[in-house]
C-alpha cells in the first residue's frame, strides 16, 4: 500500500538528500519540489519513504526520484547517482569505454563495468600504438610509449586481471568482482588517463597565465 507521507507518523521526515547529481555532475544539497509529496510504501518493513527532489544547480535543476530507509540512508536513485569523471582531452574510443564503465556502475551491473574497465585499457593501448599478440603484451609495450609513475605503471596489469576475472570463470586473481573492486579499478582507470592525457594540457593552461613581457 501506497499513500502520503503526511497521513502516516513519520519520526524523520527527509526533506533533503545529499548526492552526486546525474545531470551536472556536481556535488549537491537536493530539496523538495514545491507543492509535490513524498510517498511511503508500508508494505515493506521498516516502511519505505518514496519522492523527487531537484539538483540545486540552477544551470541544471534536474529532477531525481529516489527510494530512502525511515532513517534517511538512500536506497537508490534513478538516474542513478556515478562516479564522477573528467573526459577532457580523452580521445573518443577511450572516453566511450570508461564512461560506459562509470555507467554500468552507477546501475550496479559490476561485471559489465569490469569488462568496460578492461576495454578501456586495449583503447588506450591502441590510441597510443602499443604491440603484442594479446593485452598483457600491449600493457608491457605500453609502458615504453607513456610516462607514468611506477605504481600506475604496475597497476596498468592488475586493472588487466580484473576485467579477465570478470569475463573468464576460470580466472580468479580477485575474490569477487562488486563495488568496491570495480569502484577502485574506474578509480586506478581515471588516474592513468589524467596522467596520459591530461596532465599536459593543464600544465598548457597554467604557462598560458604566465607574463609574456618579462625580461629575462
Amino acid at each position: 500500500m501506497i499513500i502520503k507521507a503526511s497521513e502516516v507518523a513519520v519520526n524523520n521526515p527527509i526533506l533533503s538528500i545529499s548526492l552526486r547529481c546525474p545531470g551536472c555532475l556536481q556535488q549537491g544539497v537536493f530539496w523538495a519540489i514545491p507543492k509535490s509529496s513524498d510517498l511511503v510504501i508500508t508494505s515493506e518493513t521498516p516502511y519505505v519513504i518514496a519522492g523527487i527532489r531537484r539538483c540545486p544547480n540552477p544551470q541544471c535543476w534536474a529532477v531525481v526520484f529516489f527510494f530512502s530507509n525511515p532513517e534517511g540512508k538512500l536506497l537508490t536513485t534513478y538516474p542513478p547517482e556515478s562516479i564522477d569523471l573528467d573526459l577532457t582531452n580523452i580521445p573518443n574510443n577511450v572516453r566511450d569505454a570508461i564512461e560506459e564503465a562509470v555507467k554500468c556502475h552507477a546501475i550496479q551491473c559490476y561485471t559489465a563495468a569490469a569488462i568496460m574497465v578492461r576495454k578501456t585499457l586495449e583503447e588506450l593501448c591502441r590510441d597510443r600504438g602499443a604491440n603484442g599478440k594479446n593485452l598483457k603484451e600491449r600493457i608491457k609495450d605500453l609502458g615504453t610509449k607513456i610516462v607514468l609513475p611506477t605504481e600506475l605503471l604496475e597497476g596498468l596489469d592488475d586493472l588487466r586481471l580484473l576485467g579477465n576475472d570478470a569475463a573468464h570463470i576460470e580466472s580468479q586473481e580477485f575474490n569477487k568482482i562488486g563495488k568496491d573492486e570495480v569502484e577502485v579499478g574506474i578509480e586506478f582507470a581515471k588516474e592513468i588517463l589524467k596522467a596520459v592525457y591530461q596532465y599536459s594540457a593543464l600544465l598548457n593552461r597554467l604557462r598560458s597565465l604566465k607574463k609574456t613581457d618579462v625580461n629575462p
